[in-house]
């Protein structure tokens, strides 16, 4: 998932000290978050409005 190349550029802002280790480590527990976010969407489109495919009545 491109969530993970975000984690490397976080990795890269922090090596070229971008970033302090409080503020990457900060954001990466946020997109930790955003991440598991976006995988429950996924798993689940029905409880946002979307049918799953395959189970669309005709």
């Amino acid at each position: 998932m491109e969530n993970s190349e975000t984690v490397v550029w976080l990795d890269f802002a922090f090596s070229c000290k971008y970033l302090d280790e409080n503020d990457c480590k900060e954001l990466v527990l946020k997109n930790q978050e955003i991440r598991r976010l976006l995988n429950f969407m996924i798993q689940n489109p029905e409880k946002f409005g979307v049918k799953k495919k395959g189970t669309e009545k005709e």
